[in-house]
């Protein structure tokens, strides 16, 4: 009976450490969207400031892609699936 205790326990802490690890939501540059379509994209599904927004939509543009969000990846696939909705490339990493 113990050992099946300890089991459980060991489950139950690789959840939670699997649940804490962050992941990056990654934007990727197209050639159809526009800056202003983007930048409100992110201030929209990212929670982004309108300047973050813009930083990271230049940084997109000009290096191809861009980390616009890490955390859980529970609170990013929403995010990761809400611009995508909205036809822009993302993907978590």
């Amino acid at each position: 009976m113990i050992y099946n205790n300890d089991t459980e326990l060991d489950a139950k802490e690789d959840v939670s450490i699997e649940s804490k690890v962050n992941k990056d939501l990654v934007l990727f540059n197209d050639d159809y969207h526009t800056f202003d379509f983007v930048i409100e994209a992110l201030v929209k599904v990212c929670k982004h400031t309108s300047e973050q927004a813009e930083q990271s939509a230049y940084i997109v543009h000009f290096n191809g892609k861009c980390n616009v969000k890490s955390g859980p990846e529970s609170k990013l696939r929403p995010m990761k699936d809400a611009l995508i909705d909205r036809e822009l490339k993302a993907k978590l990493i």
